[in-house]
């Protein structure tokens, strides 16, 4: 008995590990980067501007919000900084200050912190004020401008999304795979958010399951309702769909967390978007319906989660 050891029973989670808020947000925010670098190149040097401004006004506005509702700080997180960063990259580069600050307000206080904080939200932050941007001032954020690479002038311009919708003249599939057309400040270069999206999935930040479901879903669709095919990449590359598919429909508190509601969430996410997009006023599509599967995410998981074991069925009352 002298080699008996001891069972330690302690409290769970019982399988820890090494990854914390913080790295998986600073993974996410080094993903961005070559999307900032793309937008500052295609926008000039005023975007990269708005993209400092949004991710400060997110911090203080955190940092706050915490004081006023007397809870532990969170700025050390990391998750002001990423909401601050896809809020940029969802506004055009010609949006007044005021406005993006007051989108910042809007992400953080009443998106965020409202709800209890990170982990507590019901919608993303970012597409949240996304939204009310949109529905507050639909001029400046409809008010997209066309980029002169290197040179950092830049004129207006019609959304590359509407454009194609509306069978218009659309920049090549080269430029659009780049970045060099109108559109947002992070959504325009498919490769940058590209290289970005493959270092979260080697980092295991995210997996394809949402990404994958929700564009082959929006190009199927798209391909139908349209009914032409040569459409269907430009499509995909235009808009904020690369950019909603692996940086915001992939968002820990607002997605499933069983991989059947995950691919049930993506397929609702690319069913709405087509319909917006093809049968909608606005030719994008995205952010709303990222934000309407947000709120449907409760009734997912109810119906697609998984079965409890070690629990006794009910006896079947006898016949007599």
């Amino acid at each position: 008995m002298e080699n008996t050891q001891k069972l330690l029973v302690t409290s769970s989670p019982h399988f820890r590990s090494e990854r914390t808020v913080r790295k998986e947000m600073l993974d996410v925010i080094i993903a961005l980067i070559p999307s900032l670098i793309a937008g500052t190149y295609f926008f000039g040097l005023r975007a990269l501007l708005l993209t400092i401004i949004s991710v400060l006004s997110c911090v203080i506005f955190e940092f706050i919000s915490t004081k006023v509702m007397k809870r532990k700080t969170t700025i050390g997180d990391l998750s002001a900084i990423v909401t601050g960063i896809l809020l940029a990259f969802n506004i055009p580069v010609s949006l007044p200050i005021w406005q993006l600050i007051l989108g910042s307000f809007f992400a953080i206080v009443v998106c965020k912190q409202l709800f209890g904080g990170l982990g507590q939200n019901i919608v993303n932050p970012a597409l949240g004020a996304r939204a009310f941007l949109l529905a507050s001032w639909p001029s400046s954020m409809s008010n997209f401008v066309a980029p002169t690479p290197g040179s950092f002038d830049i004129q207006a311009s019609a959304t590359t999304s509407a454009t194609v919708l509306s069978g218009g003249n659309y920049p090549s599939l080269l430029d659009m795979f780049l970045g060099n057309m109108g559109g947002c400040i992070g959504e325009v270069s498919a490769l940058a958010l590209l290289i970005g999206a493959a270092y979260l999935l080697i980092r295991k930040v995210i997996n394809l399951r949402i990404p994958l479901c929700y564009i082959l879903t929006a190009a199927i669709l798209l391909t139908i309702f349209k009914q032409d095919i040569s459409q269907t990449l430009p499509q995909i590359l235009s808009g904020g769909l690369i950019l909603g598919a692996f940086f915001m429909a992939t968002d820990y508190t607002t997605t499933p967390v069983t991989p059947k509601g995950e691919i049930l969430f993506a397929i609702g996410c690319g069913i709405l978007t087509s319909v917006f997009r093809v049968f909608g006023g606005y030719p994008e599509g995205v952010s709303y319906s990222i934000l309407l599967m947000n709120l449907c995410v409760p009734l997912i998981e109810k119906v697609t989660k998984p079965d409890v074991f070690g629990v006794a069925k009910k006896k079947e009352a006898k016949n007599e």
